[in-house]
């Protein structure tokens, strides 16, 4: 009797599929070009990184200049934490109702006459005033805050990050609003009312650790006037200019243990001049029951500070580099007639050319994560040795954005590699990698284009993966520049690099399809 053994289908196409990764991997370490050049692409990274870092300086910091401090949110970022503030002190579960009866600003615009101020009666569409309680007057300390906006109806907002929307439109006096802030415990419940009689539960907020005893009152605070400009050769040019907001509020009623006696008047986060006087103050006025607050600045994340992404200028050279490399590692084996000794060691055709992709990709994640990895937390050093402000980041944000800028090397490296594989041809495959990946970034960040054409070009073409370096989220309740110019993106990061793989997954199909159809 004849025993025979049989070799298990998957497990002999494992081991083959293995082989292939071998052969390619020895291939691309035995040509010293290509691993000079890929690690030319990490060094250039981070050489122009550095560079790029060393020169920007900042007075901040310099001998005889104080950095002003930057207050930081409960969550970690940093805020702005800039309002005027009528309040007591409560201890345990308590309530806070108010109406407010009118809320006006006022901007100041560019002088006509030089020398002559010109303010102009005017109010931003997210100043805020309202009802707040606070965990103390400790700027970033944790609060919920109920409150009018300028345009953007009744909002709820807490932790500086957090916004939920009431009910839309403005306030006064033959249309008041009134808001309901209750506390129990840690939860925070805010309510608004057209008439103090039927009220509609706006959002609730959890504040971790929120003290037995806190601060509640009143309200006001406006973000400065923001002007955006069309450039002469697109994109666009933001100002912001000096705007505050004034609330009047009546029908004040605390509930719980709150402290007696007259409120406490704080302009929370004011710049002071150097004699000590308050710049742009605000202030309160009372009659009887009645309360005028006018305040400016913000209740939320700050935008104004260099973010972590800065220190990677360095990549898009660095992608130049990888591009050429990974369209050579297929042209060249078309060039010199090499490719069909490679299709006969697999004759599988689109395992061999998926084997060299994930080769290809492998070698370029590690030259990438070894070239974001040191110039990420170099570059910020650098930058706050010259006195630069850093926008602060979780270490996990900060991990996703040096692992996310590696992987988007590896993805366009196999997109470029697909490429040559398409082609054939070494200057082909680079000159149309180079126009639907690079030059897509490069105008859309640099003013050539109108911000909305800028921001498609960014969600539709390969280079919307350059999101995933994108630090500082766009809030949307924070008044700002949010373009492309600006560092912003218009796809959320992992979203972002999804597009870029798609393109990389349709072009890597494509050339394996092309292959089993071409003679090699």
């Amino acid at each position: 009797m004849t025993t025979v053994s049989h070799r298990s289908t998957p497990k002999t196409r494992r081991q083959g599929f293995a082989r292939l990764l071998h052969a390619e991997w020895t291939k691309f370490r035995t040509v010293r070009g290509w691993v000079i050049g890929m690690a030319s692409a990490a060094l250039v990274t981070v050489l122009l990184g550095v560079f790029s870092a060393s020169g920007s300086q900042s007075s901040c910091g310099a001998p005889g200049e104080a950095c002003p401090a930057v207050p930081v949110g409960p969550g970690g970022e940093a805020v702005d934490d800039k309002f005027y503030f009528v309040h007591r002190s409560l201890e345990g579960n308590g309530a806070i109702t108010v109406r407010v009866t009118s809320m006006t600003g006022q901007i100041r615009k560019p002088d006509a006459t030089s020398g002559v101020r010109n303010v102009v009666p005017g109010l931003e569409p997210w100043a805020k005033a309202g009802v707040i309680i606070k965990a103390g007057t400790r700027l970033g300390s944790t609060y919920a805050a109920l409150m009018v906006t300028g345009r953007h109806g009744v909002r709820m907002q807490h932790d500086f990050t957090h916004d939920t929307a009431g009910r839309p439109g403005g306030v006064s006096r033959t249309s008041p609003r009134w808001l309901r802030l209750i506390r129990s415990g840690d939860t925070l419940t805010g309510y608004e009312s057209a008439d103090g009689g039927q009220w509609a539960k706006v959002g609730t907020a959890h504040l971790a650790g929120l003290p037995a005893t806190v601060q509640v009152g009143l309200f006001a605070a406006s973000p400065g006037d923001l002007t955006v400009q069309q450039a002469d050769l697109g994109g666009s040019i933001a100002a912001i200019r000096f705007a505050q907001a004034t609330a009047v509020f009546d029908r004040v009623s605390l509930q719980g243990k709150a402290a007696g006696g007259a409120w406490s008047r704080d302009d929370m986060g004011a710049t002071r001049e150097p004699d000590g006087e308050i710049h742009h103050p605000g202030g309160v006025v009372q009659s009887g029951g009645t309360f005028t607050v006018t305040g400016v600045g913000d209740i939320a994340p700050r935008a104004e500070g260099q973010t972590i992404e800065k220190t990677l200028s360095g990549v898009v050279a660095g992608l130049l580099v990888v591009i050429v490399v990974a369209v050579v590692f297929i042209t060249a084996e078309y060039r010199r007639g090499l490719m069909r000794t490679t299709l006969l060691a697999g004759p599988r055709r689109g395992r061999t050319l998926t084997a060299k992709a994930i080769v290809i990709a492998a070698v370029t994640f590690i030259a990438g994560l070894a070239a974001t990895g040191v110039m990420v937390p170099l570059g910020t050093h650098i930058l706050r040795s010259n006195g630069n402000y850093i926008l602060p980041v979780s270490s996990l944000t900060e991990l996703r954005v040096a692992a996310g800028m590696a992987a988007l090397f590896a993805v366009f490296a196999v997109f470029a590699f697909a490429l040559g594989a398409v082609f054939r041809r070494s200057a082909a495959a680079i000159t149309v990698a180079l126009v639907v990946i690079i030059l897509p970034r490069i105008i859309a960040t640099t003013s050539v284009l109108p911000t909305g054409a800028s921001q498609w070009l960014l969600r539709l073409t390969p280079a919307a993966g350059f999101a995933i370096q994108q630090s500082i989220p766009a809030y949307p309740q924070v008044l700002g520049d949010h373009t492309p110019q600006a560092g912003y993106y218009p796809l959320a990061p992992w979203a972002g690099l999804a597009v870029s793989c798609g393109y990389a997954a349709l072009a890597l199909g494509l050339a394996v399809f092309l292959l089993r159809r071409r003679d090699a």
